[in-house]
């Protein structure tokens, strides 16, 4: 086999093949090419079998290239091999050896709906009605005393450092004892049930060990305790496993990934030997310079340093900007800046730390018609949540509006299930009227009186909400508290009802923009903007275009120009979450998926609701350590011009005409006002003037006031007077 195209330390990582190895290959480094040439070079030495091999992986993607890159190293089928994720090694293990803790071989795996069916039949058995539990959050519980150890003979005996009621108790008995009665596993059973196997059976444990003479795995930093304990069981009998990781990347402390297996591992393994990969191959060293930077604070860690033969390239991009609009409005002009420097659109993406982040993205690229996609998550009007909210909206402004009604009548839940809806169509159909139409104009007739009084009562909820009195913003408010929409969220201990919750308050926030922008208009003249916005939001998943997506969902990919936004405290490091060490490595993930440009920004305010909250910049700003071209405005003040169709044909011909467009316009200030000016307002009281767009019937000012936040006002009718 030829090694020429390995380094030297990639090629020492290849060609040790005796006991515990633990590669630490750093971001860009090939690990992949390294562990498939190693996996190729122990069946090429005759060392092993191809069904003595083991390797491991986190997804089915992962497995078929690892699979497709050995073949193709072999140039022969290595389909005797053992390569895939965790969850698939377990059950190909079970299949021949579960009877030995009572289940049969032709076992069902139970995916997630199938969770929640099983959940509300036990809920049923307590007689407890499931309208009443929040499943998910009963699911999520359950799953976290399995991967503790939890069984339905010992949950009420030993203490798992979850907090639980005898009615948690009492439902994970009765779904343990149910998923034995249908011969069923769950996803955390696959897992957890090996390794009980294994553990009761001392001679199973020994013949796979014996089985597999070299264990590989993949991504080891992202392991959790289960799949430790998996691994473990795997190599009592032989030393030989090679583990592949990077604790920088370690970012998924949430899902229960365990960053100590990968710290620990000379502990766990005697005489392991490990081995740095730190030359990379993706990017350019003044981006790998800012990484290592940023890194270096973190103390749990495998100390490396990043480098490249590429001394070459451009100095990191730093822009701190006024508001999240103004951050919007400029990396939407970087990307045309690029394009016209013949970077294809598919080569950009747009980093952010949370999916609540994407919409002014999304609304400012698609209004220039700028190709884009959202990956690993929703367009932002295509959320469930965001669908809801709309919906509401909708069944306000037109009461015929079935299909708005079928997707909020039952949220949040109100006993109303799928029977009585499609009950109520055909009998609605029956008389050529809509369904909320029915429910006005007669007894209903044909339901029980329980059922009867639970669609009036929503019937009445929808009129009773003001839509004349308030604005759609303050309406939408209204609605979510009134309907415990809003209250049901909050009180869920689900990380995604969290998540579900900060994209509401995004809508919110969108909706105030409106209102502000357009004063004028009503109810109805917001859902015709909104479902325009919405249509063009549908873009098949296979768009080429700009990638927008949460940091998490960027590792492992890369692009030639990256845009990482949100650097302030509370974005990233986020307040949520209290492990600064993990907030920092998704900081170094997010730099290094840059392979030629990257540009970083970070704004003094973001819109919640109907005000601009002030956001301090990032801890890792300063961590950065000037490492990076400071582009900023002035640190207190920045200007800004909405974009609108008149600007696009500007932008199409000239990516820099908005900049121009900008530096003029602080130049060709309002004789009266300017810039920088403290001014009172009769309603809004005392703000600073921040922008200033001439116009012919009296400037555009942009105030910011202390108390009311953002207004755009004219400078002519507004009653204003300077603050000295």
């Amino acid at each position: 086999m030829n090694l020429d195209n390995l380094n030297d330390r990639q090629r020492e990582a290849v060609e040790n093949t005796d006991g515990p190895m633990l590669i630490l290959a750093g971001a860009g480094s090939g690990k992949t090419k390294v562990l498939t040439t190693k996996i190729a070079y122990c069946l090429e030495k005759g060392l092993c079998s191809k069904y003595e091999i083991l390797a491991i992986t986190f997804t089915n993607k992962a497995a078929k290239e690892m699979k497709e890159r050995v073949e193709n190293i072999l140039q022969e089928n290595v389909d005797s091999m053992w390569i895939g994720t965790f969850h698939a090694i377990c059950s190909r293990i079970l299949r021949v050896e579960i009877e030995r803790i009572g289940f049969e071989r032709n076992f069902t795996v139970y995916d997630r709906q199938d969770q929640i069916s099983l959940v509300k039949e036990c809920l049923k058995d307590m007689g407890v009605d499931p309208k009443n539990v929040e499943i998910k959050n009963e699911i999520n519980t359950i799953s976290r005393l399995k991967n503790a150890g939890a069984t339905e003979k010992n949950i009420d005996k030993e203490d798992f450092d979850i907090s639980l009621s005898t009615f948690t108790m009492e439902l994970f008995q009765k779904y343990e004892h149910k998923l034995k009665r249908y011969n069923s596993l769950d996803f955390d059973d696959l897992i957890v049930k090996t390794n009980l196997l294994f553990e009761e059976n001392p001679d199973l444990r020994e013949k796979y060990s014996d089985r597999f003479k070299y264990v590989f795995v993949d991504e080891y930093q992202d392991t959790n305790d289960t799949q430790y304990k998996l691994i473990k069981n795997l190599v009592s009998k032989n030393d030989n496993i090679c583990c592949v990781g990077d604790s920088d990347q370690s970012i998924y402390g949430w899902r229960g990934a365990n960053i100590q297996n990968i710290q620990n591992f000379e502990k766990d393994f005697k005489n392991a030997k490990v081995i740095l990969l730190e030359q990379n191959y993706r990017s350019t060293q003044p981006i790998l310079d800012l990484a290592n930077t940023v890194i270096k604070n973190n103390s749990l860690r495998k100390d490396k340093n990043l480098w490249t033969a590429k001394n070459e390239g451009d100095m990191p991009i730093y822009r701190r900007m006024y508001s999240d609009i103004d951050e919007a409005d400029q990396v939407v002009q970087w990307i045309e800046q690029e394009r016209y420097r013949e970077n294809p659109y598919e080569e950009m993406a747009i980093l952010y730390r949370t999916n609540a982040q994407s919409r002014l993205f999304e609304e400012r690229l698609n209004r220039l018609g700028i190709p884009n996609r959202v990956v690993g998550g929703l367009k932002f009007y295509d959320r469930k949540e965001i669908k809801d909210c709309v919906s509401y909206l909708r069944i306000v402004e037109n009461l015929n509006d079935n299909m708005a009604l079928n997707r909020i009548i039952n949220e949040p839940k109100r006993g109303i299930g799928k029977t009585t809806m499609d009950k109520l169509l055909q009998c609605s159909q029956n008389r050529s009227i809509s369904m909320m139409q029915y429910i006005i104009d007669t007894d209903l007739p044909d339901f029980s009186n329980a059922t009867a009084k639970k669609l009036q009562e929503f019937y009445y909820l929808i009129k009773s909400f003001p839509k004349d009195e308030m604005n759609v913003a303050e309406l939408m408010e209204y609605i979510l508290d009134k309907t415990g929409y809003r209250a049901n969220l909050e009180k869920s201990t689900n990380r995604d009802d969290k998540t579900r919750l900060e994209n509401i308050d995004e809508y919110i926030s969108s909706l105030y923009q409106f209102v502000q922008d357009n004063p004028d208009k009503n109810l109805r003249e917001y859902l015709e903007t909104s479902s325009l916005m919405t249509d063009l939001d549908k873009t098949d998943d296979n768009t080429k275009g700009v990638s927008m997506m949460t940091i998490h969902a960027a590792k492992g990919l890369e692009f030639d120009v990256v845009f990482f936004t949100g650097l302030e405290e509370g974005t990233i490091p986020s307040r949520v979450d209290e492990d600064v060490e993990e907030e920092r490595r998704l900081c170094y993930v997010a730099i290094t998926r840059a392979r030629k440009k990257l540009y970083i920004t970070s704004v003094q305010s973001r819109r919640k609701f109907n005000e601009f909250q002030t956001k301090a910049e990032s801890r890792f700003i300063e961590e950065m350590e000037n490492k990076y071209k400071d582009e900023s405005p002035n640190k207190e003040v920045s200007f800004r011009e909405s974009f609108n169709t008149k600007v696009v044909d500007d932008y199409r011909t000239e990516a820099s005409a908005s900049i121009a467009k900008k530096q003029n316009t602080i130049t060709k200030n309002n004789e009266k006002y300017r810039a920088g000016d403290k001014v009172s307002h009769k309603k809004f009281g005392t703000g600073v003037i921040v922008g200033i767009v001439e116009k012919e019937n009296g400037d555009e000012l942009t105030i910011n006031f202390d108390k009311k936040g953002l207004k755009k006002l004219n400078s002519s009718l507004a009653p204003l007077t300077r603050v000295e």
